[in-house]
Formats: C-alpha cells, sequence, structure tokens
C-alpha cells in the first residue's frame, strides 16, 4: 500500500466510525470495519514513520452525543485488542509475555457503562465515551433494574460492563417500531446503545436492559487476581454469566473459546468473540497500555455472522396461500461457512421500509438455522446505478392477475401449481395427515405426472399410479399406498390444520374442534370471533375460508373418518392451571410432553416470562432456559417433570 492510498483509508475509516459512533448510522458491516482497520495496522507496523495521527488505530472512537452533559471517568476505559485466529492469539500472549493463566468470559456485543460508587450509592452512569469522558445517562441507568442501587461496599468504585438487549426483547423492540412505523434497529447492540441515551427515560426502562460487569476503574481493592475482584463485583449483586473460566494455558484458551463458540445460537444475547486476559494483576501492571489498548486483555473474536454484500436481483416465491414473498439475490457471501447467496425481503411494505433497490450494498445476517436476512441498506454507498424494486401485477408462476392487498399480495388462482404444490406438502406433512413416505420431492414428482391435481386425489392414487416411475417398487408403492388410507383416520384438529387455513395453526384447530365438532365449517363469524384467543383477523380469515369451501369440506368428510380428541383435563393436580415452557432434547417428542400436561390441565407456552410456571428442558437447552434462570422461573429436568406428574 502507498501513503497515498494509506491516507484514503484512515480518512474511509474515520468516515465509517464517525457514522457508526456518533451517528448510529453506520456505512459498513462490523467486518468490513474491522479488516479496514487491520489493513491500516500492518501498513503502521511497516511503516511508523508514516502513521496519521488521525488514524483510527491511534485513538478510541467518540461516542460523545450533544443532548447529554459530559462526564470524566476517574480512570480511562480502554478499547481492546481484537485477535482473530489462534496463530495471532498466541502473537499477542508473545507480546504479553504471559502464557499461562488466564482469564476468560464472553464478550457481549452492546454498549459499554461506567458506574460510580461512593458510600455504597450509586451516584452516577456514563458512556465510554472517548475513554477520558462519557455522556452522563444516570437518570436512565436508574431504570435498569439489574444495577443495584445499593451495594455492601463504602469505598469509592467504579464497575463497568456491558449493557445488552436479549434477542428475544429485541425481536419485540422492532416489531412495536414496526407498528409504529418507525425505523428498525439493525442489531440487539444498536438498539442498547439508542435505549441508553434516550431523554425519555421511560422508553429506557421498557427496553428491559441488562448489565453484565467485566471489570473495574477507579478502586482501592486489595486483591492479586482480576478473576477474585470479578468474584467480588458479582457477590455485590450483580449478574454473573454461566460461562467464566480460568484457564492454564493458551491450549486451554482455544478449547474454551470453541465450546463458547458452539453456545454462540444458544445464549439469550448476542456475543461477538471472548475476552482473554492476564489474571495477575500485578503482571497486568507491568505490561501496562498501548496507545489505545491495555496489552494484558485481548478480544477473541468470533467469525462474523453478518456482513456486506450486494443485492442483485429479486425473485418472487408462491406459497400454498397465495402469497407472494419476494427473495433478494445476493453476490454469494460466506457468512460462518456458509455460502449464502439470498435472503428473505418478507413483503413489500418491507422494501419500502428498507428502501432498498437493486444494486445497493446491504448487510445480511444469519442466525443459526434461520433463513438469512438483510438488515440495512448502505444507501451513502449508492453510485447511481440502482433500480426500483417494482411490486408485481401478474403471478410470477400462472400469470394471474394479483390481488394487491397493502402488505400483502396473493395469486388468487387455486390452481396455481407453486400453490397447489405446497399446499399438498403442508396438507400431507407430519403435523397434519402425517402420510408417511409422501415427502415434498415425491408431491412433486406426482404432481409432475399429473397424479395428484388436487388435496382430494391423493385418496385415489391407485398402484398403478406409481408404476413406471422411478424409484418405485412394488415394496415401496405398497408402504405408501397403506399410509395414505391409515391417514384417513385422523383427527380433526389435524385435518383443520392441514388445509392451511391463514393465521389457523394446530392450537387454534383444537380449539375449533373441541368447540364445535364436525360443524366448526359452519359457524358464522361472530362465534368464530368468540372464542377464546382468537382475534378479529383470526376470525375474518376463517369465516372467508369456510363460506367459501363449505361444500369441498363436506366431500372431505365423505373420504376421511375423522375423530374428535375428547381432552379430559384433571383438576386436582399441581400441573393444573400451570404454564409451561419446553426446551431443549428430551428423551421422547416434545408433542407427548406437551399433550400430557394439557391433558393434566396445563399450558404449554413458546417463549419465557414472568408468566411461565415451570420451564421442562433437555440437554442443549438454549436461550429459553438461560432467560428462566434469570427470571427465576422453576427450571426442571425430564426426572423431575415425571415426579411431578404423579403428585
Amino acid at each position: 500500500m502507498k501513503k497515498e492510498e494509506y491516507l484514503e483509508k484512515v480518512a474511509l475509516a474515520n468516515l465509517w466510525m464517525r457514522a457508526y459512533y456518533e451517528k448510529d448510522e453506520p456505512l459498513a458491516s462490523d467486518e468490513e470495519y474491522d479488516a479496514l482497520i487491520r489493513e491500516l495496522s500492518v501498513f503502521e507496523e511497516q511503516n511508523k514513520d508514516e502513521i496519521s495521527k488521525d488514524s483510527p488505530t491511534q485513538k478510541i472512537a467518540p461516542i460523545i452525543q450533544s443532548e447529554f452533559k459530559k462526564i470524566a471517568h476517574l480512570r480511562r476505559m480502554w478499547s481492546m485488542e481484537d485477535v482473530f485466529d489462534e496463530s495471532e492469539l498466541r502473537a499477542w500472549a508473545k507480546r504479553a509475555k504471559c502464557e499461562k493463566n488466564f482469564f476468560i468470559e464472553p464478550k457481549f456485543d452492546g454498549a459499554s457503562l461506567n458506574l460510580l460508587y461512593e458510600n455504597g450509592k450509586l451516584v452516577s452512569g456514563a458512556t465510554r465515551g472517548d475513554g477520558e469522558v462519557g455522556e452522563d445517562i444516570t437518570l436512565n441507568v436508574f431504570e435498569i433494574e439489574n444495577i443495584p442501587k445499593n451495594i455492601a461496599y463504602k469505598e469509592r468504585i467504579e464497575i463497568r460492563g456491558e449493557v445488552v438487549i436479549l434477542k428475544d426483547d429485541f425481536e419485540k423492540i422492532n416489531e412495536k417500531r414496526a407498528l409504529l412505523n418507525q425505523s428498525l434497529f439493525a442489531n440487539p447492540r444498536n438498539a442498547a446503545s439508542g435505549s441508553l441515551r434516550q431523554l425519555d427515560t421511560s422508553i429506557t426502562k421498557e427496553r428491559n436492559l441488562k448489565f453484565y460487569p467485566w471489570g473495574v476503574g477507579e478502586n482501592t481493592l486489595n486483591f492479586t487476581k482480576h478473576s477474585e475482584v470479578m468474584q467480588f463485583i458479582r457477590e455485590l449483586g450483580f449478574l454473573k454469566d454461566d460461562f467464566v473460566r480460568l484457564c492454564a494455558n493458551l491450549d486451554e484458551v482455544l478449547k474454551a473459546y470453541d465450546e463458547l463458540l458452539v453456545l454462540r445460537e444458544k445464549k439469550p444475547m448476542m456475543m461477538d468473540g471472548m475476552v482473554v486476559r492476564v489474571d495477575d494483576l500485578a503482571l497486568c501492571e507491568e505490561l501496562g497500555y498501548t496507545v489505545k489498548f491495555p496489552k494484558f486483555m485481548a478480544a477473541f473474536k468470533f467469525p462474523a455472522l453478518e456482513k456486506t454484500t450486494r443485492l442483485i436481483g429479486v425473485n418472487l416465491q408462491v406459497g400454498r396461500s397465495g402469497v407472494i414473498t419476494p427473495v433478494a439475490v445476493l453476490e454469494p457471501v460466506n457468512l460462518d461457512g456458509v455460502v449464502v447467496k439470498s435472503a428473505t425481503l418478507h413483503n413489500f411494505d418491507e422494501i419500502v421500509r428498507l428502501d432498498v433497490k437493486i444494486n445497493d450494498f446491504v448487510s445480511v445476517i444469519r442466525s443459526g438455522d434461520v433463513i438469512p436476512k438483510i438488515t440495512k441498506v448502505f444507501k451513502e454507498r449508492r453510485e447511481g446505478l440502482e433500480m426500483e424494486i417494482s411490486r408485481p401485477k401478474l403471478c410470477p408462476t400462472c400469470q394471474s392477475e394479483l390481488l394487491d392487498e397493502g402488505t400483502l399480495i396473493k395469486c388468487q388462482n387455486i390452481d396455481c401449481e407453486d400453490r397447489l404444490v405446497n399446499s399438498i406438502i403442508h396438507f400431507v406433512s407430519k403435523k397434519c395427515l402425517n402420510i408417511d413416505g409422501l415427502g415434498e420431492n415425491i408431491v412433486e414428482l406426482l404432481y409432475k405426472h399429473k397424479k395428484i391435481t388436487t388435496l382430494e386425489s391423493i385418496f385415489h392414487l391407485k398402484f398403478s399410479d406409481f408404476e413406471g416411475l422411478e424409484g418405485f417398487k412394488e415394496k415401496k408403492i405398497n408402504n405408501l399406498l397403506n399410509a395414505i388410507e391409515q391417514a384417513r383416520e385422523c383427527e380433526l384438529f389435524r385435518f383443520i390444520t392441514a388445509l392451511g387455513i391463514e393465521h389457523i395453526g394446530e392450537v387454534a384447530a383444537k380449539k375449533l374442534s373441541l368447540s364445535f365438532g364436525k360443524e366448526w365449517h359452519k359457524q358464522s363469524f361472530e362465534a368464530y370471533a368468540n372464542l377464546e384467543g382468537f382475534g378479529e383477523q383470526m376470525a375474518l380469515s376463517l369465516y372467508e375460508f369456510t363460506r367459501v369451501n363449505r361444500t369441498r369440506i363436506d366431500e372431505f368428510y365423505k373420504l376421511l373418518n375423522l375423530k374428535i380428541e375428547k381432552l379430559e383435563i384433571k383438576s386436582d393436580g399441581v400441573i393444573f392451571g400451570k404454564t409451561f415452557v419446553i426446551t431443549g432434547t428430551l428423551s421422547r417428542p416434545r408433542d407427548e410432553f406437551k399433550a400430557l400436561i394439557e391433558k393434566l390441565g396445563g399450558k404449554v407456552s413458546g417463549s419465557v416470562s414472568k408468566k411461565t410456571d415451570y420451564v421442562l428442558f433437555g440437554e442443549e437447552a438454549g436461550s429459553k432456559l438461560s432467560k428462566a434462570k434469570e427470571l427465576e422461573v422453576k427450571c426442571i429436568d425430564e426426572s423431575a417433570f415425571n415426579e411431578l406428574v404423579k403428585e
């Protein structure tokens, strides 16, 4: 790199840094920014005489906002040096002249906060700012429930940590903002930062922020190890994460990193790495600091789950209800070992909200097995080649005219191939009629050869329909025909679920079955609306579907022997009236536990809240178990559950 190019990259890095830290409006992904900083660092290491004083590597990023008063830290708040792989970790340890006795903990992806206590009372809270001076956000800090306002330590002390928003809470915040037509937060970190800087403290309070301490500033403590300091801080009433370790050497650090990386998706909050720190405080003092970083600690970063790429087109998918879903076509990008070529755009209102265009640079995030999604459009990087994404007027599959309802655009042609194939796949799936052997590929094959053309035609299949089709021999054909025959004996709620009525899932189907029996499809809008848990939208969707398809449902009754399962509820046991959440891998399918709980008068919910009575957990339980412990909800394993059932 030449000097001119270096200075251009310094200017670009400063532009990106100011946009991110000062305006909360990033112009690049973390991965892009980190890569740029590393480029600058390599040049500066090789050209020490040409280092620009303006380089971001020479200063802490400023985060000073004009709306708040400034407050000086008693001791500087430092950034951490990033390392990205084993070789960089070992190089850091070599520079630190330490290869044993490390304290490690998760690096949560939130907003740093400095708390000052005097005489056991919380007197102020401040953002990190430029490391020397931050923003005085004391009033907002008092709204964070898990920050102790009084501690059993009378000396003056600064306690530092990370403010985070749990993933579930983040989704709820964005759902609420979407309803209010407000811009969405790109990620939980931005949401945490924005929540701390609210002029209205009630907004901070409702965001359910969490504070996790990671160190101290000003203090008169007499400990010799950082691990002892943190143990003392947590005994004062602060949160402690489950994953805190002391590692004897770098090999143990690397092993811990691999273990924490596996837990990344299961943690209830975002993590972007692992903090590695020399535990011996005397050695830390001896090592000291660079211009920007402490020499005794580093952030061992995780692979990026969010990257920048370019949107190069939009494909349209037709669902079984006829809803058209736009899917972004992306320049391929590697996200944590997976090559991502597409991302959901949800609907055309989302396209308008994002103001995304073809050829835009976008930030794409992938989380576990969740479909990748676009979280940010970098409009400031537009080059004049961008094209609007227009709302379709014709179905991409059957070319029939589409119904534009605003948020949703629908194909109304019930014979549309994509609608029909997806409807059949849903109809025969495990949670519906559960026809073993009739999977997605076979449905598509049978439809292609016109062996099935409607839902009803499944029950008219004959041995001869399969003869000559690739992969079908006598035994396989007979097994499939037997499975279809067995599916005629079906619970009514499964049949209702199988019809794929918009807004009507398994729970609603059970309610309909128990409330109206086989006459469920002949009720009025008012009757549906009066059912517990049914809103107006559900009732209207159900009423319109049954009004149009009443005769067809009666014809299905001639093909199927539908059973209504009467739920005999035991009302005198300890489970009656209790709300359960099930998480992790158990010895039997979750549906069996759910059915037993409901039979005993309990209720099974999909999310943990203060109203949850029990969390039944198995192996590899994730964020739901962590949240339950945080809310002090009673957590039981399968053995304890079995004992509970006996009572």
